[in-house]
């Protein structure tokens, strides 16, 4: 896995992009740990000591997710934050999923 937060580049949505397959999806989670596919999506509940810390987790999400222009759905509380992502305009998980997921671990590591 990279060491910088930029292990992609998210690519439009539109166009013709594809969900990826179980297979691909299943490979791809081999690199992701803690990541599981669930319900056309993948996620992950990230644990923190507090709330300052799940915070500038989120603001650096938020970061990300400006930048790729790929925006994950987010469930927050005071010491975790769960991510999830799913390309909604073509209804699963597509590369752009995967390069944010990647991004995220790269940011936590």
């Amino acid at each position: 896995m990279p060491n910088d937060l930029r292990p992609g580049t998210c690519r439009a949505c539109e166009g013709g992009v594809q969900p990826l397959s179980a297979a691909e999806i299943d490979a791809a989670l081999a690199d992701l740990p803690g990541w599981i596919w669930r319900d056309n999506g993948l996620e992950k509940t990230f644990q923190f000591r507090n709330f300052y810390e799940t915070m500038a987790f989120v603001n650096a999400l938020a970061w990300i997710a400006h930048r790729e222009d790929h925006h994950p759905d987010l469930q927050v509380s005071y010491n975790r934050c769960t991510v999830r992502y799913c390309t909604h305009a073509v209804g699963g998980v597509t590369e752009n999923d995967l390069i944010c997921a990647r991004a995220v671990m790269a940011l936590v590591q």
